[in-house]
């Protein structure tokens, strides 16, 4: 790969209450050679804030990706999609769905929803380990992401 084509840092919002999830994805993005930077969100309401810049998130800086799972306290990732792709602010941001929920239900409505993509986690470690690496190929070196 020549240096112009090489993959430029990408700033991803890891939206995920699973501190044992958290902890893995992290771990295998910093194991990347792709320097990107890495927000964690707990649940639904404290992704929004971030994205928004309110409350303790004034300060946040845009991701260029956002990690999302389905399951999270306080605001599920279903209604965090449907609110972030009805804004026309944030509605570009690709939204990668990291979930552990198999329904095909929840699959349709999050391609109903404009999710970029919908990615069911294994529970096992290695293989969530290589799906975040596969995921991390596709999306930080082959797609051509927005600057903004």
């Amino acid at each position: 790969m020549n240096e112009s084509s090489a993959p430029r840092p990408v700033r991803i919002l890891l939206a995920e209450d699973n501190p044992g999830d958290i902890r893995l994805i992290l771990e295998v993005l910093h194991e990347s050679k792709i320097t990107n930077e890495v927000e964690v969100t707990r649940d639904g309401i404290e992704t929004m804030e971030f994205l928004r810049r309110t409350g303790a998130h004034t300060n946040a800086q845009r991701p260029g990706l956002i990690l999302l799972d389905l399951s999270m306290p306080r605001k599920d990732g279903r209604e965090v999609l449907a609110e972030l792709k009805a804004d026309p602010d944030l509605r570009r941001i690709p939204v990668v769905i990291m979930t552990s929920s198999a329904g095909e239900e929840d699959v349709i409505r999050a391609y109903d929803n404009h999710a970029n993509c919908y990615v069911r986690k294994p529970v096992d470690f290695d293989q969530l380990r290589a799906v975040v690496q596969k995921i991390e190929t596709f999306w930080f070196t082959i797609v051509a992401l927005p600057s903004h």
